[in-house]
């Protein structure tokens, strides 16, 4: 009888676990003609193999019962790799900690299916209690490097504090996706590091890094904004002087902090930026996304940044664990020229958007720059419209 049921259970289970892998997606209509989301998610908790879950013996599992629980998949580093297109997924357990796992499409936007196991990360002399939200940049070097956050337990935290934390950006590299050599946690001077990416060339024959220099483990205090520092060598990386490449500032989708996402994208115009701005509201803080380019001979100088946010979480996308966030650390620029932004919603689910390279320079490019007060948005808004008038009226006058 319990043979009966764990049968039945395993293959009802596996039944509906295969249909959700093999489950197509498609593009839905872009109003904003910037970018396509795409109608399904193609990452959630359901999508984690079974057989990290399940106890597949029915001596020691007859009911087949779920043993190890995953509450959340999301903030996924990405690369293509052997024409596959490859996931650094952060997987949150039910137990709250999180790690990572390699996840792989043939198409990029569904059929997502994990690797055998998850990533064994070596430890440090002091080992961190979580980590996640890795950036995986391919580098000149021939190595690809996973940089992600590092959380330990403040050790200066009073007794009876067990949330306090301090964030460090840790280092990880490979050349293979399975086997990953852990390098000392980058070394800044500039408080706590969270969001640090690391840049695919050497300048000045060093190892360059944006950064996000932060008084506290959540504040970012005196921190300005997204940084840039150059560490001497990688084995041992020490950045002694940043100067910020983007600020954050009052009223702006990028109050409160803001980070970059992605390792920048190569383009004839420049580099293209995927970053996340917050700003508070009465509901909680509020997280977007934006872009911006930078020079290409100097990748710390802004060239280009469009006004407000790129995308904001809409509909499902704004419920989950921690709602009304949008977060975003990877994405694939193909050869021919399409973009897939890898992006996670409410620190709960992982979806992907579409776009092209002409089309974000375009975006970075023409899209009007904030001018930080509402009345002057109210100016650009009214330049658009004459503008538009002015076509209009000499359209009519071709017409005469």
């Amino acid at each position: 009888m319990k043979n009966e049921l764990f049968k039945e259970r395993l293959e009802r289970v596996s039944r509906e676990h295969e249909k959700l892998l093999t489950r197509p997606n498609e593009p839905l209509f872009s109003t904003n003609g910037i970018y396509n989301r795409y109608r399904y998610p193609i990452l959630t908790r359901e999508y984690v193999p079974l057989h990290w879950r399940f106890d597949m013996n029915p001596e020691t599992n007859p009911h087949f019962m779920e043993r190890i629980g995953f509450n959340a998949t999301f903030n996924a580093g990405a690369i293509k790799w052997n024409g596959k297109y490859v996931l650094a997924v952060r997987v949150e357990g039910n137990d709250r900690k999180s790690f990572f796992a390699i996840a792989e499409s043939s198409n990029g936007v569904d059929n997502f299916r994990f690797w055998d196991r998850p990533v064994t990360l070596p430890q440090n002399e002091l080992p961190d209690t979580n980590v996640y939200d890795m950036r995986l940049t391919r580098h000149d070097d021939g190595y690809v490097y996973g940089v992600f956050c590092a959380e330990r337990k403040d050790p200066d935290a009073p007794d009876g504090d067990t949330s306090s934390a301090v964030a460090a950006a840790g280092i990880a590299r490979t050349k293979d996706l399975i086997n990953w050599e852990r390098l000392p946690d980058l070394v800044s001077t500039t408080g706590q590091q969270r969001n640090v990416v690391l840049f695919p060339h050497k300048i000045d024959g060093k190892y360059a890094f944006y950064t996000r220099p932060q008084d506290g483990f959540i504040d970012t205090g005196k921190g300005g904004g997204i940084g840039f520092g150059l560490a001497d060598d990688i084995e041992h990386a020490t950045i002694k002087e940043e100067v910020i490449v983007d600020a954050k500032r009052y009223h702006t989708v990028y109050e409160v902090k803001n980070g970059l996402g992605p390792a920048p994208l190569r383009t004839g115009k420049g580099w293209l930026h995927l970053a996340h701005g917050v700003r508070n509201t009465a509901a909680g803080l509020r997280y977007t996304l934006y872009m911006f380019m930078t020079d290409l001979e100097k990748p710390w100088i802004v060239t280009h940044k469009p006004a407000g946010h790129f995308m904001g979480p809409l509909g499902e996308e704004r419920v989950g664990d921690v709602s009304n966030v949008l977060f975003s650390n990877g994405w694939i620029a193909d050869d021919d020229g399409t973009v897939y932004i890898y992006y996670a919603s409410s620190d709960t689910r992982l979806h992907v958007a579409t776009s092209t390279i002409d089309q974000l320079i375009d975006y970075c490019i023409n899209t009007p720059q904030d001018k930080f007060y509402s009345a002057r948005s109210v100016e650009t808004i009214n330049s658009l419209i004459d503008k538009n008038k002015t076509f209009e009226e000499t359209q009519k006058k071709k017409l005469e």
